[in-house]
């Protein structure tokens, strides 16, 4: 394994991220050939959406696992969040923009409250965040008053996909060509780069078959939800509007990994608290905004679930930290912290929610699915574990 990554100058992480990839595919691949139907169009267009809420939250809660934390709340908190805004435009008239400005508000004063324990008073957020799994889905019953809060706002409606919100097959097909050219051209400009400031290239091949891939993918994709047309419309849905904001999510995640000084203060106190303390990192800070970001995306997710159910319910995200930690994991975020992708989030969120899919297209029932679902996420920490000895990444 190790000659292989030599060979072809690749890292740890990526070869774990091509596993993942092999790994997503094989299940697609079993499950359509015991279900019949887990390819069809329909049925992906559904995990596509049902993925969206999983991924927003996991492509953040990534970065908190790799600063050495933990956050069990964002399950209830997005419950707070999603009830508060679902009553405002219920009960009180309010325009959902408003409303969601209100939810989020109040998702970044409990991310301040949290934050603050954790980082400035050194309080271990499994213990914070875990209170808080419990006294904020209290605060959404009492928001709701324990009764369903229904949405009617057709505006409001259309973010969560359904029958209207999904872009067509004309602008997905735009913004699948469009995402095509912009992975040619980030391939060619990090060749590029590379070669100007004197650093290895992987051989050329390799990067054009990495390209063409994911330009593969892409095109298949837009083809894939473009070729699921409701009966009672003349055209096809095309990419559904909840899929569009966990791409907007997982590329603003990407920028703030890759392309700001916070990314990296993150994984440098994942790597080494003590030391980036030493370094002159501000690590309270860093910690503090992380759960603000954190309450940020949380709220995006609730705005979607909202909009989905077409109501907000005190019950909204039930189970959801398990789903975006073992997202998370399985997409190769060490739990040790310091390491991890956004795009590992995103292959973990699509192998949860293909197991979960496919489970039930195979009639398995609850209990079996949340059995089997958990022992993936062991089995997600153990390969974590032996890859790592493997290929000599760091253990602690």
């Amino acid at each position: 394994m190790a000659s292989l990554q030599n060979s072809l100058q690749i890292s740890a992480l990526d070869l774990r991220l091509s596993i993942m990839a092999g790994v997503l595919a094989v299940m697609a691949v079993a499950f359509h050939v015991v279900t019949g139907n887990f390819l069809t169009p329909e049925n992906l267009y559904n995990i596509a959406q049902q993925s969206a809420v999983v991924g927003i939250v996991a492509a953040a809660i990534g970065l908190v696992i790799v600063a050495r934390q933990i956050d069990l709340s964002v399950g209830s908190v997005l419950a707070t969040t999603g009830v508060l805004i679902a009553t405002l435009m219920y009960a009180a008239g309010w325009h959902w923009v408003p409303a969601s400005l209100a939810g989020l508000a109040l998702a970044l004063v409990i991310g301040l409250y949290q934050g603050w324990l954790v980082a400035y008073l050194g309080v271990p957020s499994f213990v914070v965040t875990l209170g808080g799994l419990m006294s904020f889905r209290g605060v959404a019953f009492l928001i709701s008053d324990g009764r369903t809060q229904p949405v009617t706002d057709a505006s409001f409606l259309l973010i969560g996909g359904g029958l209207d919100g999904s872009l067509g097959p004309t602008l997905s097909w735009a913004l699948g060509l469009a995402l095509s050219a912009l992975i040619a051209w980030n391939t060619f400009s990090r060749r590029r780069s590379a070669t100007a400031h004197g650093f290895p290239l992987r051989p050329l091949w390799f990067d054009a078959a990495l390209a063409g891939f994911f330009i593969a993918c892409t095109l298949v994709f837009v083809a894939l939800m473009c070729a699921y047309k409701l009966e009672s419309k003349s055209v096809a849905q095309g990419i559904p509007n909840p899929v569009l904001i966990w791409g907007a999510v997982v590329m603003c995640m990407a920028f703030i990994v890759n392309r700001t000084s916070f990314g990296r203060y993150v994984y440098a106190i994942g790597g080494n608290p003590e030391a980036a303390l030493l370094v002159g990192i501000p690590v309270k800070r860093v910690m503090l905004q992380l759960f603000l970001l954190l309450s940020v995306m949380v709220t995006i997710a609730a705005v979607v679930s909202v909009s989905r159910l077409n109501a907000g319910t005190s019950s909204l995200g039930n189970g959801m930290e398990l789903y975006v930690i073992a997202a998370a994991v399985i997409g190769g975020v060490a739990l040790a912290g310091g390491s991890g992708t956004v795009l590992g989030t995103v292959l973990g969120s699509l192998i949860i929610q293909f197991l979960e899919s496919g489970l039930l297209l195979l009639d398995v029932g609850i209990g079996y699915r949340m059995v089997i679902i958990g022992q993936v996420l062991i089995v997600a920490v153990v390969f974590d574990v032996v890859y790592r000895r493997a290929t000599g990444e760091r253990m602690t």
